[in-house]
């Protein structure tokens, strides 16, 4: 006999990742466009997107590259099935916490499909006045 409410209320979450992106202004308002669960599409001249995996390495990027190429930067922060995120290798881009996964553009409505939760904005940066 069908029941109402979930079928297995006690089914195991699956295993996240902590990811983070660092972004200028236009992305934040096309993810809360989206509703704060998906990432937009990429624009032709952006074929990869790459979240990075350390809070201080996104941080550097939206303060450091972002604040002065657009005025400001975000770091954003979301979760991300951890079984999905293993077909793509972690790379290091600098130093040994310079951490970044990259996808392809035409992965990421798949890879939006494996975000759990929200995207939510967690640094904010502008220029010192």
């Amino acid at each position: 006999m069908p029941m109402n409410g979930p079928t297995n209320p006690t089914a195991p979450t699956p295993a996240t990742t902590t990811l983070r992106r660092p972004t200028g202004p236009q992305e934040p308002a096309l993810v809360e466009a989206a509703n704060w669960r998906a990432w937009p599409p990429r624009l032709p001249d952006q074929p990869i997107f790459y979240p990075v995996l350390n809070e201080d390495y996104a941080i550097r990027i939206a303060r450091d590259r972002s604040v002065p190429a657009s005025g400001v930067g975000y770091v954003t922060r979301f979760e991300v099935d951890t079984a999905f995120l293993a077909r793509y290798p972690v790379r290091r881009a600098g130093g040994r916490t310079i951490l970044e996964l990259r996808f392809p553009a035409e992965d990421l409505p798949a890879f939006n499909r494996h975000l759990v939760g929200r995207i939510e904005v967690v640094h904010a940066f502008r220029p010192p006045r």
